[in-house]
């Protein structure tokens, strides 16, 4: 009797494991930020870091999430919206604050693309890729930004630079 209770109970453990699946782990489900990488405009070949850059979200009350705050930078990572067709940044250059307002020199970019989603497995589910990436900037009196170059209108990676924008 006692042999066939371990054998019942044998039997139930490969039965409840064969029916399982293997865990799905996601590696590569990332949806790709947008790489804008600053560039002289007086030496369009060389990278020229932004001093002091600071980068929200239009409409957001805090900066992104992905640079850190009012460091001199020359190259960024962005995220764009993906239920959108549009997404809106402020970009400060030498941002400072006195009494509690923006000291910065302020441009505003927008960004307009659509949104490809893209099926990668159970365990990722789906990524969005961009395409048709343009831009547009609010002209002001004082603009730090001189041009904008789309360099690449499809994002689907992360491995080089998708704008430029010269200063």
């Amino acid at each position: 009797m006692g042999k066939i209770k371990i054998l019942l109970l044998i039997l139930m453990v490969v039965i409840s494991f064969s029916a399982c699946e293997k865990d799905d782990i996601c590696v590569d489900g990332d949806t790709p930020l947008m790489i804008i990488r600053f560039y002289d405009n007086d030496n369009p070949s060389e990278l020229k870091a932004v001093p002091n850059l600071r980068i929200i979200g239009l409409g957001q009350s805090s900066t992104v999430n992905t640079i850190a705050d009012r460091t001199s930078l020359d190259s960024v990572a962005l995220p764009l919206r993906i239920n959108e067709v549009n997404t809106s940044f402020i970009f400060i250059s030498d941002s400072a604050d006195e009494d509690d307002l923006e000291t910065g020199n302020i441009d505003t970019l927008s960004f307009d693309y659509s949104t490809q989603e893209i099926f990668i497995s159970r365990a990722c589910g789906y990524i969005a890729n961009y395409d048709d990436l343009s831009e547009t900037i609010t002209s002001d009196s004082e603009n730090w930004i001189q041009n904008i170059e789309i360099v690449s209108p499809l994002i689907k990676l992360q491995d080089s630079a998708h704008v430029k924008i010269y200063h």
